[in-house]
C-alpha cells in the first residue's frame, strides 16, 4: 500500500476561523502532486429530541450560499484542547436555550475530504429541560429555532428544504437509533480524525506571544 508522503507544505492563508496550506505530496507512480488543503477547527452538531419526537433546527443565514439554511445546532471546536462533549453541551445551550439529562455519539462526518479538513462529531440529546439562552451576535442574532417532529425533518430532507449536509447526516441517523434499527455510542468514544493542524498553529502562537 502506498504511503502518501508530504515532502513539503506552505502555508498560504491564515485566517481567524480556517487556513489554507498547500502540500507536496508522493503520488504512487513517484511523482509530486500539489494538494491545496482548507485547515479547520472542527465542530460539532447536536440532534436534539424533546419528549415529543421533536428537534431543534436553526434557520441560519449563510453567507456563503446567500441565503438562509435549516440546520443543527452546532460550533466550533475553537477554544484550546475543548472536549467535544463540553462544546457541545455549550452550543446547545446557546443556539436552543435548553441543556440535556442524556448525551450519546451518533457519528462522526467527513463535510468536504476533496479539500478540507472538516470533521463534525454528531450528538444526539434527550431528557431536555429549558435554561437560559445569551444573546446572539451577529448571524446569531438573526437565527430563528423550531422545534419539528424528527418524521417532518426526515420529510424536509427529501424535498430539499434542508440542504444542509450535517443536518441531513444526523438527522437521518437519528431517526435509524430512535427507530431502532441503530445505535448509538458513548460521548468518551475516541475521536481520531478531529482536525490538529490550526488548533497546534494557533497553540504555537499564542505561546509566542505569551
Amino acid at each position: 500500500m502506498h504511503h502518501f508522503e508530504v515532502v513539503d507544505s506552505e502555508l498560504l492563508v491564515d485566517a481567524p476561523i480556517l487556513a489554507l496550506r498547500r502540500d507536496q505530496v508522493r503520488m504512487p507512480a513517484g511523482n509530486i502532486s500539489k494538494r491545496e488543503i482548507v485547515e479547520h477547527f472542527g465542530a460539532v452538531a447536536i440532534v436534539a429530541v424533546d419528549d415529543a419526537q421533536r428537534i431543534a433546527l436553526v434557520h441560519q443565514y449563510r453567507h456563503s450560499v446567500q441565503q438562509k439554511l435549516w440546520e443543527l445546532p452546532a460550533g466550533l471546536l475553537d477554544m484550546k484542547d475543548e472536549d467535544a462533549l463540553l462544546c457541545a453541551q455549550r452550543e446547545l445551550q446557546e443556539e436552543a436555550g435548553v441543556s440535556a439529562g442524556h448525551w450519546a455519539f451518533l457519528l462522526d462526518l467527513v463535510t468536504s475530504p476533496g479539500f478540507c479538513e472538516e470533521v463534525v462529531r454528531v450528538f444526539l440529546a434527550g431528557d431536555l429541560s429549558e435554561v437560559e439562552q445569551p444573546a446572539g451576535e451577529d448571524e446569531e442574532a438573526d437565527m430563528q429555532l423550531e422545534w419539528v417532529p424528527l418524521d417532518r425533518a426526515r420529510a424536509m430532507v427529501m424535498e430539499g428544504k434542508i440542504i444542509n449536509s450535517i443536518a441531513i447526516a444526523g438527522i437521518m441517523a437519528a431517526a435509524e437509533v430512535l427507530s431502532g434499527r441503530a445505535k448509538t455510542h458513548p460521548t468518551d468514544t475516541p475521536f481520531p480524525l478531529r482536525p490538529t493542524h490550526l488548533a497546534a498553529r494557533r497553540k504555537e502562537q499564542d505561546m509566542k506571544r505569551g
